[in-house]
């Protein structure tokens, strides 16, 4: 195995040296006081937590502090004794006094691409740093890394992290079951362990029969009602960096990142893409450029028949009522029924669910899902979207007769939903007929304006873009729909956001006898 002179896993100061560079950021966030719970479970017999969420949600953030505060191999009182923890009875009692044994199992060896090797790799590291610290052992023979952990005759806290990378990266499927066998062994029923904390993004498949790590507590997002404020920024914390920045607006933000609800029904917001923004003093996409998030049109695929119409509500805005009880585990497979893919989407972050309703959880991810939408797979729905630009410039340029018969081809269609049978409906397909003007509007659907709410307001992105505001009516006039724009006067907004612009009202009319669109387009 060979010399070595620094500790991979066991006592070492990577977790503090990043801890430290959180600590320093502009926007940093206290998360300490979950030091509080685990304090509380150390050496006790529950003392295995499991927190799964979606990625960038603070995981690791967490798993950084929480091996800063313990280790016994650095000092980090100069940071901890200004966070909120230091005033908790119990500070000093734990702080670092400890052996941490600290692995993120998302490294792959650069020589060797096979399970036997990956294992290895981190069964070799571990066997090295313990014979360092304890050199005492390294005359003595072990069948297993548990003897000799039992051995030192100390206790240890164990923080992994990405504890399913191999399972959430489809690696070494013939062998997972050995790596929860690697875990169990370690882990379950050993008195060295004074806590252990996992994270992941998959939940354990701890149900099932024959589950190696059913010892942990599971904490994920649909069912945690006691971790859940630790991972992700509250809405009280985005107010506050939001006001310490001083230039980024919090409703923007909010509109940007807002909508997941932990199981309490407390706002969390996904932490990097806040802080993104906050650095960069502009909303758009951050989370989503970090992963393969060409998984929403991948978990969509799996079943687009049975999900196309739920999809077209939510990204109308609308909430799916629907009971998810169950969540998507590592080591499941592929999903295939309706729950199963909206749990895996859940459990992902790309949608949220709260109270037996599912949604898209903000504008970041409702960019993914329209384009999801686009896919060939969803049928006649990408056929509509690919034509959405000429709705775009028919509206821009007066061209009523354009836009009625964009709309007649949609009704026509062979999907259900898109069908009438209420206003939804009918929002549902100006959702789609307008779809490639997202990319260059701020959509608003039912916004606050004069004396009313608008059904649809364009703000444009680019400075040459026409502002304009879209009316509904069902069984209805347009005449009725733009003097209700007129009497309700929703073009205030427009006319403080864009001072020297020209802003159209769009009256649109279904009638459910004749079958017909009307249009009426009108500059306000």
């Amino acid at each position: 195995m060979g010399v070595k002179s620094v500790a991979v896993y066991v006592n070492t100061n990577k977790s503090l040296e990043t801890y430290k560079r959180l600590f320093n950021m502009d926007y940093f966030v206290d998360k300490s006081m979950m030091i509080e719970t685990t304090n509380k479970l150390i050496n006790r017999a529950n003392n295995y937590l499991c927190i799964t969420r979606p990625r960038r949600f603070g995981k690791s953030s967490v798993a950084s502090m929480l091996a800063s505060y313990y280790s016994k191999a650095v000092d980090s009182k100069n940071i901890f004794d200004t966070l909120k923890i230091s005033k908790v009875d119990e500070y000093m009692e734990h702080l670092n006094k400890y052996n941490v044994i600290t692995i993120s199992f998302n490294k792959i060896p650069d020589h060797g691409k096979s399970f036997d090797d990956y294992l290895n790799m981190i069964k070799d590291s571990l066997i090295l740093d313990i014979e360092e610290i304890y050199p005492n052992l390294k005359s003595k023979k072990y069948f297993t890394i548990s003897d000799m952990l039992e051995d030192t005759g100390e206790k240890f806290i164990f923080i992994f992290d990405e504890w399913d990378y191999i399972f959430n990266n489809n690696l070494f499927s013939e062998n997972q079951n050995d790596f929860l066998e690697f875990l169990r062994n370690l882990l379950k029923d050993q008195s060295y362990v004074a806590l252990c904390y996992m994270t992941g993004v998959l939940p354990i498949k701890k149900y099932s029969s024959g589950s190696a790590l059913n010892m942990f507590d599971e904490f994920t997002f649909l069912k945690d009602r006691i971790l859940g404020e630790y991972f992700g920024f509250t809405e009280a914390e985005v107010k506050k960096l939001c006001a310490e920045n001083g230039e980024i607006d919090f409703n923007e933000l909010e509109s940007w990142y807002n909508g997941y609800l932990t199981a309490k029904g407390v706002k969390v917001y996904n932490p990097r893409s806040v802080v993104k923004a906050l650095l960069n003093n502009h909303c758009e996409s951050y989370w989503t450029n970090t992963g393969a998030m060409d998984e929403v049109a991948q978990y969509l695929k799996y079943n687009t028949l049975e999900i196309r119409d739920d999809v077209i509500q939510m990204v109308s805005g609308a909430e799916v009522d629907i009971t998810i009880d169950e969540e998507f585990r590592a080591g499941q497979g592929n999903p295939k029924t309706k729950e199963e893919i909206y749990s895996a989407m859940i459990v992902l972050g790309f949608l949220s669910y709260y109270d037996g309703y599912l949604k898209i959880p903000n504008q970041e991810l409702m960019k993914e899902f329209q384009k999801a939408l686009r896919d060939e797979s969803f049928g006649y729905v990408s056929e509509i979207i690919e034509n959405s630009r000429k709705m775009l410039k028919a509206t821009v340029n007066y061209d009523t007769k354009t836009v009625e018969s964009i709309l007649h081809d949609i009704h026509n269609s062979e999907i259900p939903i898109l069908k009438y049978s209420d206003e939804n409906s009918l929002s549902c397909v100006l959702t789609l007929a307008y779809l490639a003007a997202r990319d260059t509007y701020r959509v608003e659907r039912e916004e606050k304006a004069g004396k009313g709410y608008s059904d649809f307001s364009f703000h444009p992105r680019r400075k040459n873009d026409i502002p304009f505001i879209v009316e509904l009516k069902k069984d209805g006039t347009p005449e009725a729909a733009i003097k209700q724009i007129r009497e309700k006067e929703y073009a205030l907004k427009f006319r403080k956001e864009y001072k020297d612009k020209k802003v159209l009202a769009v009256g649109i009319c279904y009638n459910s006898d004749t079958k017909e669109h009307n249009c009426i387009i009108e500059e306000i």
